[in-house]
């Protein structure tokens, strides 16, 4: 029987989930890459109640298909983009799109150069260093428009006067007094117009605090992030303060799925970053606070039964980024209680499933798998089929069907 989810969306049991996406997709042969609707929705609802009114940037990195992103800019709660390339935001501007921070330094030489060649107010790089500034401007020179800028500062924690550091190796700017001076120097150049100041809180806002079958591991996670938090929340609100006497701010950026509460919750942060949460992928199966639905899955065909409790299901090896461990292999989600064999893993033409369910499955049938990360499940498909109810109501290109691979 259906029940209600936490944000009011229809939700139903492995089964009829299952029922429910063979019928909508009974004419498609796998592979294939679809969203369901019901589940994306009902994950955007969550995080904009999570962010409690302070605004979500998307972060396009987790959705990389310019139709679903195009939907979530288009509902209340949620405000411009977090591009991850310059190349990618310049693309993104051309199809019309507004307000895109780019989170990562770029020495992009063509890019650089269309950007000061564009006159346009649109587009916001990130620096985190005087040595980039000098780059860029060997690169474009004087331009008829100031380059708009952006801060990133190291978000990590340095317990014990800094001989411990946990968190992302991002920027090397983490005191006030270190923005201060990068503020400063943007500000003393030609050429430039610092709006913005982001840190991302990666050993938050990345790591689940709850690691499945670890409980001891995730008493550990609580009690490092709660400090980290804690520090970060102080330290942020001098930096800003101390950037701000240098030059005023359109914005200050924080967080990301994982961290939304805790970051929203800070009176220096002007808006969030929110993106992976939509699509619910295995990452975020390990958090305490929220628990989004798995609304991103691919389809691959069985293709073989080795014997007795094994599937072989054709291709499958969409291994996520990070560091090489098990979490970043992709899932089977439905028949629910199949199991990756741990000889094998998810091999780039074959992937064996184990478990009792894999005796009912025949030479044809679908297994759907969750992938480890969001958007990186976008460069393995060239589109997205779009679900509602038992129904396929949109087919829509992934960057990769539009021809674009960014990183």
């Amino acid at each position: 029987m259906s029940r209600l989810s936490e944000t009011g969306a229809v939700a139903g049991s492995p089964a009829e989930v299952l029922e429910r996406l063979e019928r909508a997709t009974g004419e498609l042969d796998p592979p294939f890459a679809l969203v369901d609707l019901e589940s994306f929705r009902s994950n955007e609802r969550d995080l904009v109640r999570r962010a409690s009114g302070k605004p979500i940037r998307l972060a396009s990195k987790s959705v990389r298909c310019r139709a679903l992103q195009q939907r979530v800019l288009d509902t209340e709660g949620w405000h411009g983009t977090l591009a991850f390339t310059l190349p990618e935001a310049l693309w993104l501007t051309s199809c019309g799109f507004q307000d895109l921070v780019v989170a990562y330094p770029t020495v992009d030489r063509a890019s650089l150069r269309e950007l000061a060649s564009l006159e346009t107010r649109s587009v916001t790089i990130m620096v985190d260093s005087v040595e980039q500034l000098d780059f860029i401007d060997g690169v474009v020179g004087n331009r008829p428009t100031p380059l708009r800028v952006s801060l990133d500062i190291d978000a990590g924690w340095w317990p014990l006067a800094g001989r411990v550091r946990i968190g992302a190796k991002r920027s090397p700017v983490h005191s006030s007094s270190q923005a201060a001076a990068l503020a400063a120097e943007v500000v003393r150049r030609e050429g430039w117009e610092l709006v913005g100041l982001m840190a991302y809180e990666a050993q938050i806002a990345g790591v689940g605090d709850a690691p499945p079958g670890h409980p001891v591991r995730g008493v550990a996670l609580r009690a490092v992030q709660s400090l980290s938090a804690s520090e970060l929340a102080q330290r942020r609100a001098e930096i800003v303060e101390a950037v701000q006497a240098v030059a005023p701010l359109e914005f200050v950026n924080g967080g990301g799925t994982g961290s939304i509460e805790s970051t929203t919750g800070e009176a220096a942060v002007t808006e969030v970053t929110a993106g992976s949460g939509l699509y619910g992928p295995t990452l975020f199966d390990a958090y305490r606070t929220f628990d989004p639905r798995p609304a991103a899955l691919f389809a691959l065909p069985v293709v073989r039964k080795p014997r007795s409790g094994v599937a072989t299901v054709l291709g499958g090896g969409y291994i996520a980024s990070g560091p090489g461990d098990r979490s970043r292999l992709p899932a089977p989600y439905l028949p629910p209680g199949l199991r990756l064999d741990r000889q094998e893993g998810a091999g780039e033409v074959q992937t064996p499933v184990l478990g009792e369910p894999a005796d009912d499955l025949r030479v044809g049938d679908r297994v759907y798998f969750r992938h480890a990360k969001a958007g990186e499940l976008c460069e393995r498909f060239d589109r997205l089929y779009l679900i509602d109810g038992d129904r396929v109501v949109e087919e829509v290109p992934t960057y990769r069907g539009e021809g674009h691979c960014f990183l």
